[in-house]
C-alpha cells in the first residue's frame, strides 16, 4: 500500500532514510536553493541542516510503501527556490513574475533503493497537484527531461523527473527550452484538478 504524506507531518528520520547513502544525500534538495555553485558555496552539513529545517515546514511529500519511507518529492512555492529564479532555462521563451508565490514548483524526486522501478515517481508527481492546490496555489509547474535519440539520461539529470511522469499527472507543456528539457504546468484556473492516485494522509502508521 502506498501513502503520501506532507513532510511536515512525518519524522525527519523518515526523510533522512530516503536520502541516506545515495547521491541525493549529497545535495539534500538544495540545488535550486543555494545561489552560486552548490559544491563550492555550501557544505554537506549546511545542506543537511537546511533540508531538515525545510522539511519540517513542509517543503515536500514523503511516500510510504507498506509503512516504510520510500520516496520523496520536493514541491513548494517557486519563489522559495532562489537559484531556480536565476537560471535561464526555466524562463526561456516566457515572461512572468518570477516572485509570484501563487505558482508552485516540483524540483526533485528521490526513490529509496529497494523501492525503485515500481512507479513511485508517478504516484508522487500526481500527489503534488492536489497538494499544491490544497495550499492555495494557482498553478504548479515542473522542469522534466527526456532522453535525446540514442542518448541516456543519467540519474543526476533525471532527479527533476521524466516528461512522461508529468504528462500522466495532468501537466501540459508550456515551453521546450532545450532539446531535452521541458517546462510543464497545471494551471488550476484553466483545468479541472487531476485526480492523484495517492492523496496526502494524516501521517505514517
Amino acid at each position: 500500500m502506498i501513502r503520501i504524506v506532507p513532510s511536515d507531518e512525518v519524522p525527519w528520520e523518515d526523510v533522512e532514510a530516503i536520502f541516506d547513502g545515495s547521491e541525493p544525500g549529497k545535495c539534500h534538495c538544495q540545488r535550486y536553493k543555494v545561489k552560486g555553485w552548490l559544491w563550492r558555496d555550501s557544505t554537506l552539513d549546511e545542506r543537511y541542516a537546511a533540508h531538515c529545517e525545510q522539511s519540517a515546514r513542509g517543503s515536500g511529500l514523503v511516500a510510504y510503501v507498506d509503512g516504510q519511507p520510500a520516496g520523496w518529492v520536493a514541491v513548494e512555492p517557486r519563489c522559495d527556490y532562489a537559484k531556480l529564479l536565476d537560471m535561464p532555462i526555466p524562463w526561456k521563451g516566457r515572461s512572468e513574475d518570477r516572485d509570484d508565490d501563487g505558482v508552485w514548483a516540483v524540483t526533485c524526486f528521490v526513490v529509496r533503493k529497494g523501492f525503485r522501478r515500481q512507479g513511485l515517481t508517478y504516484e508522487l508527481a500526481a500527489a503534488t497537484v492536489a497538494h499544491a492546490r490544497s495550499h492555495g496555489a494557482r498553478a504548479v509547474e515542473a522542469y522534466p527531461m527526456t532522453a535525446a535519440p540514442g542518448q541516456n539520461v543519467t540519474w543526476g539529470e533525471l532527479h527533476v523527473g521524466a516528461r512522461q511522469v508529468f504528462e500522466e499527472a495532468g501537466f501540459v507543456q508550456v515551453t521546450h527550452p532545450t532539446k531535452r528539457r521541458f517546462v510543464m504546468r497545471v494551471d488550476f484556473w484553466m483545468t479541472s484538478d487531476p485526480q492523484p492516485r495517492s492523496l496526502p494522509s494524516a501521517g505514517p502508521a
